[in-house]
């Protein structure tokens, strides 16, 4: 796990090239596996490959989701609020797993914030893409994860580049 965690990085190129289905088996396989708190699995998915549906997504927000268009996958991160008190946790728990999974698989991934975010005419992010993907009244979309063959991979962050100060031991400020 730790050699997945040191050379993960957000890849936002992507290869003209699709994913093949067994790795997208395991990606869902995987989502369905994260951890919730008291089981409730708040979180539902929508895993999107169709290119037009790609574009719509890329323009879910005024800066930072523009690399979906070209990704071959884009899975949007929803929940139903009424499930969970802690639902965003749950799906940020989700998230991260399913960008493990596709280091793990040799693929590159990056997470498009689409709570609180505006969309750029007035209304969210989320409206849109509520709208573009059909998600009914009831579920809130947390996040969309890009993923697909890096175009190219950025280097590891050196470990001597970690923050040690914000550790602390016993009590803060240890």
């Amino acid at each position: 796990m730790i050699e997945l965690l040191q050379k993960r990085r957000s890849v936002r190129l992507f290869k003209a090239r699709p994913i093949e289905p067994e790795k997208i088996d395991v990606l869902i396989e995987a989502v369905l596996r994260a951890p919730s708190s008291r089981g409730r699995n708040p979180w539902e998915f929508v895993f999107v490959t169709e290119s037009p549906t790609l574009e719509a997504l890329g323009k879910a927000k005024e800066h930072g989701s523009g690399f979906l268009a070209k990704a071959p996958l884009a899975v949007v991160v929803c929940a139903d609020p009424d499930r969970s008190d802690v639902w965003v946790e749950d799906c940020a728990i989700a998230s991260i797993i399913l960008q493990l999974t596709a280091e793990s698989l040799g693929l590159g991934s990056c997470w498009a914030q689409i709570r609180l975010r505006g969309h750029g005419d007035g209304r969210s992010a989320e409206a849109h893409v509520k709208e573009v993907l059909s998600i009914p009244e009831g579920r809130t979309v947390a996040a969309i994860i890009g993923i697909g063959y890096p175009e190219e991979r950025p280097a590891p962050h050196p470990k001597e580049s970690l923050e040690y100060g914000k550790i602390h031991r016993d009590r803060f400020g240890r």
